[in-house]
């Protein structure tokens, strides 16, 4: 799953970033309001993280332009503001959920997941193909039966081709999805990511699920 940072404090954005890929999501980080708006409007995000007092546009506007969008992604506002009326302010213009800092990770990893299950509905916690099956909230993969121990970054790759099982996906796509927002496309991490991945899901399994697209890509069906 993907989630969007919004934190203009050098410390903090790197520390949320930083644990929240170690917990295993996909996480990019910006540091003003602008680009924090324009990000939660263009990207396919699961999760929106907002600092409220931004430069550029404060949090409050950035959520505000996202739900006259029509943007419906959870919202996780991160403050100091503290006082009663900032936190009714927050949730009255759309916010799911509000944690006060100094915060404990392990507090803000919990409401993160919670946010998360409240905004998909159980058949899309649980992924599936032919025998492969991915439950995506206990992070575990299954194939004929059998546990498939992924990496943070192999468990994120499968879970976008499953999601969009049957399309084409592009290598730069791909990138953009499951790496960094600024990932640089001359590298061959796609490649070899993939490769890795193929031979956990389906060198010892048939049907075949992963396939490449010369020229176009990768996709995820049964052939």
């Amino acid at each position: 799953m993907k989630i969007l940072i919004v934190e203009d404090e050098p410390k903090t954005g790197d520390y949320l970033k930083q644990g929240l890929g170690e917990a295993g999501f996909t996480a990019d980080l910006v540091r003003n309001g602008l680009d924090g708006m324009h990000e939660g409007l263009a990207g396919d995000y699961d999760l929106l993280i907002l600092d409220v007092n931004l430069p550029g546009l404060d949090g409050w506007q950035v959520l505000k332009a996202l739900r006259a969008a029509g943007r419906d992604l959870p919202v996780l506002f991160l403050t100091a503001r503290d006082q009663v009326e900032d936190r009714v302010k927050g949730l009255d213009l759309g916010a799911d959920d509000y944690l006060v800092k100094p915060f404990a990770f392990s507090e803000l990893l919990a409401r993160v997941r919670t946010l998360l299950r409240r905004g998909r509905s159980k058949e899309t916690e649980n992924l599936s193909l032919a025998d492969l099956e991915l439950d995506v909230l206990k992070r575990r993969a299954h194939r004929a039966g059998r546990r498939i121990d992924l990496t943070a970054k192999e468990f994120s790759l499968l879970e976008l081709f499953l999601r969009r099982q049957g399309e084409v996906l592009s290598r730069s796509f791909i990138a953009s999805q499951v790496w960094d927002m600024n990932f640089d496309s001359d590298t061959n991490v796609v490649e070899v990511a993939i490769r890795r991945l193929r031979a956990k899901v389906d060198d010892e399994f048939t049907p075949k699920l992963i396939h490449t697209l010369r020229g176009m890509g990768y996709v995820m069906e049964i052939r």
